[in-house]
C-alpha cells in the first residue's frame, strides 16, 4: 500500500523511517538516506506492514441484541417484515434508551477490542437508536468517550434519520422537524459530530427527507453520507452524488448507470458484505458498473446489532472478495485507502507514504492476499500507533 508498480505497491525488504509520529520516508532498506543510519531502529523480522485498517460504518454503540430476529430470519421472516411488526431498529432503539451510558461504552468497547484485534486503528461510529435528541446525542458522547479508552481514532455520524420510534408513528415529516434536524444543530454545537447520514428506504426516510436535513448539514459546514439502495432504488446515491457526499453505503440496488455520477463528484461506494450475508440477500452491488466508472470501493462491517452482527474487518474483507468477487488488491484498498477516503481522512491514513500519520499494522502474513484468504485466527503481531510500537 505504498506508492509504486507492483501489486498492492509491495516493497520487499523495506524500510519506514518515521519522526513526530508521520511517515518521513519510506523504501527499500537498502536506499535508505544516510540521515537515517544512527537512529533508533526496531527490526521487524520480515514482517508483513500494511496501513492500519479503517472501518469506516459501523453502528457499534447499543444497547441489547437481536438474536431472535436472527433466528426469525431463519425461519422465512424478511427483514421488512420485523421491522414492520415492531422490531429491527425500535427493539435496538427501546434496549439503548434504557442502557446507561456506562453500559453503552462497556459493550462498545467490547466490539472495538474485536476490531483493534484486525488491525484497525479508525473507527466510524454512527448514533441512529436513540431516535430523540437527548439519546442520540448520548450515543455521540459515548463514542467520542472511546478514544479516552483505545487506541483508535473515532470519527461520528449523526444518524437521527434512521427510524422512527413509536412516539412519531406515522409522522417522518415531525420528526424531522423536531428530532432531525434541531437534534443535528445541537450536536454541531456540542462538536459531537463529523459527518451527517441517513437510511434513505421505504422503511426509512425518503428523498426528499433526506434533502432537507442535508441542507442543514451544508449550512453547518458538515459533509454527509447516505445508506442508499440497500433493499430498493430510491436514487438516494444520486441524492448523496448531488451533494457531494462521503460516500454511499450498501448500493446493491444501484442502478449501473448511477456509477458515473459518484465517480464525477468522487462519492466512495461504502461495499457492506456483512449486511448482504446476514441479510441472505442475492443481488449483488453493480461491481462491474463501478469498476469501469472508477468509483473507489470501500469496505466496513456495518457493525451492528441486527443486520450486521459482525466485528471482524478482516472477515469483512474476505466476504468482499467470495460475495462481491473483488480482487484481494481491492479489499485491502477498501480496508485502508479508500476507508479513510469515505472519513474525508485520505490525507491523514490509508497508505503508507511520507507525510501520513505512521498508524501501520504488522502481520504475520506471507503476502498481502493472505489477508483475505485466511479465515479467522490472530494475524496481527503487533501496531504502530503515531510512530510509536506496540504488540498485538
Amino acid at each position: 500500500m505504498v506508492t509504486g508498480g507492483a501489486p498492492y505497491g509491495l516493497v520487499r525488504d523495506a524500510a519506514i523511517a518515521v519522526a513526530d509520529g508521520r511517515i518521513a520516508w519510506v523504501g527499500a532498506r537498502a536506499e535508505l538516506p544516510q540521515d537515517w543510519t544512527g537512529v533508533e531502529q526496531h527490526n521487524l523480522g520480515g514482517a508483513l506492514v500494511t496501513p492500519a485498517l479503517v472501518d469506516c460504518h459501523t453502528h457499534l454503540v447499543f444497547g441489547g441484541d437481536r438474536s431472535r430476529e436472527f433466528a426469525l430470519r431463519l425461519e422465512g421472516a424478511s427483514y421488512e417484515e420485523i421491522a414492520r411488526a415492531g422490531g429491527g431498529i425500535r427493539s435496538t432503539v427501546s434496549a439503548t434508551r434504557d442502557a446507561s451510558d456506562e453500559e453503552l461504552l462497556a459493550s462498545a468497547l467490547r466490539r472495538v477490542d474485536d476490531l483493534i484485534a484486525d488491525g484497525v486503528a479508525v473507527i466510524e461510529v454512527k448514533s441512529g437508536y436513540g431516535l430523540s435528541i437527548e439519546h442520540e446525542l448520548r450515543m455521540l458522547r459515548v463514542a467520542r468517550a472511546i478514544e479516552a479508552k483505545r487506541p483508535v481514532r473515532i470519527r461520528t455520524s449523526w444518524l437521527a434519520a434512521h427510524a422512527l420510534p413509536p412516539e412519531f408513528e406515522g409522522e417522518a415529516d415531525r420528526y424531522i422537524d423536531e428530532v432531525a434536524i434541531p437534534g443535528l444543530e445541537a450536536a454541531a454545537a456540542e462538536r459531537l459530530v463529523d459527518a451527517v447520514d441517513g437510511f434513505c428506504e421505504g422503511i426509512g426516510f425518503t428523498p426528499e427527507q433526506m434533502r432537507r436535513v442535508f441542507d442543514q448539514a451544508l449550512d453547518l459546514q458538515l459533509r454527509v453520507k447516505l445508506h442508499a439502495e440497500q433493499l430498493s432504488d430510491l436514487k438516494g446515491a444520486v441524492l448523496a452524488a448531488e451533494y457531494d457526499a462521503l460516500s454511499a453505503d450498501h448500493l446493491e440496488w444501484l442502478a449501473p448507470e448511477d456509477a458515473l455520477l459518484l465517480a464525477e463528484k468522487d462519492v466512495v461506494a461504502v461495499l457492506l458484505p456483512g449486511a448482504f450475508y446476514a441479510l441472505r440477500e442475492t443481488r449483488l452491488p453493480p461491481m462491474d458498473a463501478l469498476r469501469e466508472a472508477g468509483v473507489a470501493m470501500a469496505l466496513a462491517t456495518d457493525c451492528n446489532p441486527g443486520s450486521s452482527p459482525l466485528s471482524s474487518l478482516r472477515l469483512a474483507m474476505n466476504m468482499g472478495c467470495t460475495l462481491f468477487r473483488m480482487t484481494a488488491e481491492e479489499a485491502l484498498a477498501g480496508a485502508t485507502r479508500n476507508g479513510a477516503k469515505a472519513l474525508g481522512l485520505e490525507a491523514e491514513y490509508g497508505t503508507i507514504e511520507p507525510g501520513k500519520r505512521a498508524d501501520l499494522a504488522i502481520w504475520d502474513a506471507p503476502h498481502p492476499d493472505y489477508l483475505s484468504y485466511w479465515i479467522g485466527g490472530h494475524l496481527l503481531r503487533g501496531r504502530i500507533g503515531a510512530g510509536t510500537y506496540h504488540d498485538a
